[in-house]
């Protein structure tokens, strides 16, 4: 058995970590951590995890947290991060970090939209961690930076079309909208209930940090520097994101085309179903599992087309993806452990 660790347990994510680490037959979840929880036990926090009745939160003190484990997930806030991450693989840990610390290769990009990065020698080193597009440099990898639940949805509806060299990448609109636990479980007046219940709304527009991120992958799958118009939206749901993607064809396309170039490029790839035309993607069929659903149309009037992505932003927007870079990392099929039907309804 892998001994695993998760700092920073008590958040959404490490509680979805949790949830689907207890149903993995390899691994053993020996540490967890808490700042504001330690010394409390996890089931006595939440008694669904009364499975794990002799797991106690323990403080972050590294020098005893990193004999604990083989592999850690980090699942902490941005910034803090880049404080533990070093410290780890210094240790001759993996590491799977879930912040947005290394994902973005240039430590000046990344200045621009978060700070500072203290910890900029790692982040050469880090694989961005898309399973589907980059599975051979994660089996390998010691640091993987798992990816942000909006740029998942964004880069695996636009990769097939990218690599084909079809879009006018200077027209590509995202449209997203996901969940209120993307903004975690912290208390905020934003995500109050009475501040989102029967509401919609733009946020960060043309800001959110996700973007960079975002063009840099595209960027890297096109060839070229993509810039993108990029616009999330907060919906009443608790967990779930769906995102449109607009773009202009560079060359005539039927929506029947663009359905086959996209089963095709994910055809051997597990958690990636490509409905048919006649489909539209929908958050509660991926509710609570590791699943993206692609959904494409070509409207053949102006030219455009429209990719819709549907993922659970906690899972494969975060946890499951998370777990899923594990099992490349440590040599287990892919889908161990991950395999469930949405709660639906």
């Amino acid at each position: 058995m892998v001994k695993i660790g998760i700092i920073g347990a008590t958040g959404y994510t490490g509680l979805e970590l949790l949830r689907f680490l207890f149903f993995h037959p390899n691994i053993e979840v020996s540490i967890v951590t808490s700042r504001q929880f330690a010394g409390k036990k996890i089931s006595e926090l939440f008694p669904f995890f009364e499975e794990y009745a002799d797991l106690t939160l323990q403080p972050l003190e590294l020098e005893k947290v990193v004999t604990q484990a083989d592999l850690f997930f980090t699942a902490l806030p941005h910034q803090v991060s880049m404080d533990i991450v070093p410290a780890l693989l210094e240790r001759e840990k993996k590491v799977i970090d879930l912040s947005a610390d290394f994902r973005l290769k240039d430590a000046d990009t990344y200045a621009a939209w978060y700070g500072p990065h203290k910890a900029p020698k790692w982040l050469e080193e880090a694989v961005y961690g898309l399973p589907e597009l980059y599975a051979e440099e994660i089996k390998k990898a010691r640091l993987v930076a798992n990816p942000g639940c909006y740029p998942t949805t964004a880069i695996l509806a636009l990769a097939p079309f990218l690599t084909e060299a079809l879009l006018d990448t200077h027209t590509i609109v995202i449209d997203a909208k996901s969940g209120v636990s993307g903004a975690g479980r912290g208390p905020k007046l934003a995500t109050h209930f009475c501040e989102t219940n029967e509401d919609m709304k733009a946020y960060k527009v043309g800001t959110h940090r996700h973007t960079p991120e975002i063009e840099q992958e595209l960027s890297k799958l096109a060839g070229e520097e993509i810039k993108i118009t990029f616009v999330p939206h907060l919906i009443p749901i608790s967990r779930g994101m769906f995102t449109t993607v607009y773009s202009h064809l560079k060359k005539t396309l039927t929506t029947e085309e663009a359905y086959q170039l996209m089963a095709s490029f994910y055809k051997e790839k597990t958690f990636v179903k490509v409905l048919p035309p006649s489909t539209i993607p929908q958050t509660i069929y991926v509710r609570g599992t590791n699943e993206c659903h692609l959904g494409v149309k070509v409207d053949e009037r102006t030219g455009r087309i429209i990719i819709m992505a549907a993922i659970d932003n906690l899972a494969k927007g975060a946890s499951t993806q998370a777990v899923q870079n594990m099992n490349l990392m440590l040599g287990f099929p892919e889908e161990t452990g991950l395999k469930t039907f949405p709660v639906f309804p």
